[in-house]
């Protein structure tokens, strides 16, 4: 996997989480930098984490999918894609968690929004690629996200974050695009 890939990639699976930090952002008069910086921390652990998870399960099982991993990875890839895509196009959401919740609501809605993470985790193993370098990069995009989302919140509101999810999803789909056209040649 390239660097590029390797950011965008970073960048789509932190999205859905940079859109719940704007929605529960939009709702406070004030953020701090110390309290947006320990949420993004702690999302960008648990979105970190996630896809390593996701990746030894799918090591696990690769060696009895091998010769249609790549179908496996389009398809989960693809249908996370859609998933994003049609959620982003729907109503913003107003029950987001307010940065001021306790920490396993917090945590709970980290690893809501990491579940992608770890079916790209597994996806990745199905395509035979490696995951370190991916799984430091969203925890890192995702806590940059996530501090942004809570900072810039209240000036941009949740239409943003919709339209990062949407763009979220038209990634994935394109990676798992690339995956099946790779293999498939």
């Amino acid at each position: 996997m390239t660097l590029a890939a390797i950011i965008i990639l970073a960048l789509a699976m932190s999205t859905d989480a940079f859109a719940v930090a704007i929605a529960m952002g939009s709702r406070r008069a004030h953020v701090l930098f110390k309290d947006a910086l320990k949420v993004g921390l702690l999302f960008g652990i648990i979105e970190g984490v996630t896809p390593l998870v996701g990746w030894a399960m799918g090591s696990i099982a690769a060696s009895y999918v091998e010769s249609w991993d790549h179908w496996i990875a389009f398809v989960l890839l693809g249908g996370l894609g859609i998933r994003m895509i049609v959620e982003g196009c729907g109503e913003p959401d107003t029950e987001a968690d307010d940065p001021a919740r306790p920490f396993w609501l917090l945590a709970l809605t980290g690893f809501a929004t990491s579940i992608d993470a770890m079916v790209v985790g597994v996806s990745l193993a199905f395509a035979d690629t490696g995951i370190l370098w991916p799984a430091l990069a969203i925890g890192l995009a995702t806590l940059t996200m996530v501090t942004l989302g809570l900072l810039i919140g209240r000036r941009i509101g949740a239409v943003v974050g919709k339209r990062a999810e949407i763009f979220g999803g038209l990634v994935l789909i394109a990676v798992g695009s690339v995956t099946l056209y790779e293999h498939l040649q």
